[in-house]
């Protein structure tokens, strides 16, 4: 696996907790975050992939009518 550096900069509270955390998890702040910024990509990823297997080929407009009934089932406004 190669690595790559980037410099990060946090307020100052966030750094601590986050150190806080680390300590706590038995681990390094880098591996810390490091752990925390997988997690966040897996989230949306999984999020995304959810999302285009549901919507298949669905198009905005077909979203319409769901929309406008929602629209009227709440009493909300109408565009068209």
């Amino acid at each position: 696996m190669s690595k790559a550096s980037y410099t990060l900069r946090l307020p100052a509270s966030m750094k601590a907790a986050a150190a806080r955390l680390a300590k706590e998890d038995g681990m390094s702040l880098n591996q810390w975050i490091s752990v925390a910024i997988v997690q966040k990509i897996g989230v949306v990823e999984t999020a995304s992939d959810f999302l285009k297997h549901r919507g298949g080929k669905a198009r905005p407009r077909d979203m319409l009518l769901f929309l406008n009934k929602a629209e009227r089932d709440t009493g909300g406004p109408r565009t068209s």
